[in-house]
């Protein structure tokens, strides 16, 4: 339990806090969030504008390497695996021991499929099974979602399809995403992910380019 707890207030400015320590040396919750949210966009859209290079090798290494850039100004730790485990809306995320395993397997799925191939209900039965092991995986401390939704971004340049995140033209809702999300996580003591809640969302989200 001593151990836990060390780890978890590793994190942190002081132990039992809530705001993660970070490089802006903000230590107030509101504050970094705000700078988090800024500084990542203005990552993100370097990347989404080709400014910076990132290798697209489309497994674990690429999706460290996008968190890396998103946040490796604000938290020293970024691209580096979480050593708590996480839990959201009672929803558990994997055991540190199987974070690799569950990004060898979603780099595996999308090595073993012809992309370019896939019409669109084929394309979003893909990305949802892609995401589900990606976001069970759920890597790092914080910004999974936002590396998660980059790297998927990234998969679909293999594919005909476009991902469009934006709510007013896809009519995906920031509720519909989380909900999708949350269940699918595995059933209980079962390993894969049941990404059946997450076609509809990536059928609504994916555009052809």
């Amino acid at each position: 339990m001593a151990a836990h707890s060390a780890a978890w207030d590793s994190y942190l400015w002081e132990p039992g806090g809530s705001v993660l320590s970070n490089l802006f040396g903000l230590r107030d919750k509101a504050d970094l969030a705000k700078a988090e949210f800024a500084e990542a966009n203005a990552q993100q859209a370097l990347v989404e504008e080709g400014l910076l290079s990132i290798p697209k090798t489309y497994d674990a290494a690429h999706l460290k390497a996008l968190h890396k850039q998103l946040f490796g100004s604000i938290y020293e730790w970024a691209g580096e695996y979480r050593t708590v485990p996480i839990y959201k809306d009672q929803f558990g995320f994997a055991e540190l021991d199987d974070i690799p395993r569950y990004l060898e397997d979603a780099g595996r799925i999308i090595e073993e499929l012809d992309w370019s191939e896939l019409d669109i209900d084929q394309f979003a039965a893909a990305a949802a099974e892609v995401f589900a092991y990606v976001n069970h995986a759920h890597p790092f401390r914080e910004g999974n979602g936002r590396a998660s939704k980059l790297f998927m971004q990234h998969v679909s340049e293999l594919s005909r399809f476009e991902i469009d995140y934006d709510p007013a033209t896809s009519g995906v809702t920031a509720a519909m995403w989380n909900e999708g999300s949350r269940f699918s996580g595995p059933d209980r003591f079962s390993y894969e992910p049941v990404p059946d809640s997450l076609v509809p969302v990536f059928r609504a989200l994916a555009a052809e380019r």
